[in-house]
């Protein structure tokens, strides 16, 4: 029986990690990438950027599910212009899940959300819509990271930790247990978060806003 093909949206070095786990997962065939009209032609680990953006009603005739392969640092106003605009076209994004991570099965995942190689979702988690959990991140029991977040690789959210829609979550970090991030905001690698943060934040351990 063949496997559902999946087309990557967004063709840049996260495309690469998102590949690894969707080959390593072995659910779903990758059809090709979707990437700026100069990355055309290109190819990612064997795999061809066949559209634009512009191509994605065209594509939803042949490909029913789509995940989004663009990378989040500071801002997450391009992953969530491209989830959207692919949900409303009608295309389906499934869970990801690397074989190496761990997801509790009283966690819950929400669509389009990967979770990568050696990462833990404990008990308890909620994770939403378009989100990037990443390599050996640790998600403790009962945390909750809204939509379209990137909780970045090695992070630990310690229990009852919550991460506001679009925020990031530098390399790293730990956040102690209990503390509410909000949304929109940026919080750098290799930090200890003790306090809440305001949305918009940007967070360096010196001083935030």
């Amino acid at each position: 029986m063949s496997k559902p093909c999946i087309i990557l949206i967004g063709a840049g070095g996260h495309a690469h990690s998102c590949i690894d786990v969707i080959e390593q997962q072995g659910q779903y065939q990758i059809a090709g990438l979707v990437g700026m009209q100069l990355e055309m032609e290109d190819k990612h680990l064997g795999y061809k950027v066949i559209a634009t953006d512009d191509d994605l009603p065209q594509l939803l005739k042949e490909y029913n599910y789509a995940l989004i392969s663009l990378g989040q640092i500071l801002l997450s106003d391009s992953r969530i212009r491209l989830y959207l605009q692919a949900v409303n076209l009608g295309f389906q994004f499934p869970v990801i899940i690397a074989p190496t991570a761990y997801v509790s099965r009283h966690a819950t995942l929400g669509s389009g959300t990967i979770v990568m190689h050696g990462a833990v979702v404990n008990a308890g988690v909620r994770v939403g819509d378009n989100c990037i959990i990443n390599n050996r991140s640790l998600l403790e029991h009962d945390a909750t990271v809204e939509d379209h977040c990137h909780v970045s690789t090695g992070t630990i959210l310690n229990g009852g930790v919550t991460i506001g829609k679009g925020s990031f979550v530098g390399s790293g970090t730990v956040i102690k247990e209990g503390v509410k991030i909000g949304e929109d905001c940026v919080i750098g690698m290799g930090l200890s978060v003790r306090s809440n943060q305001a949305d918009f934040s940007r967070y360096t351990g010196k001083s935030s806003s």
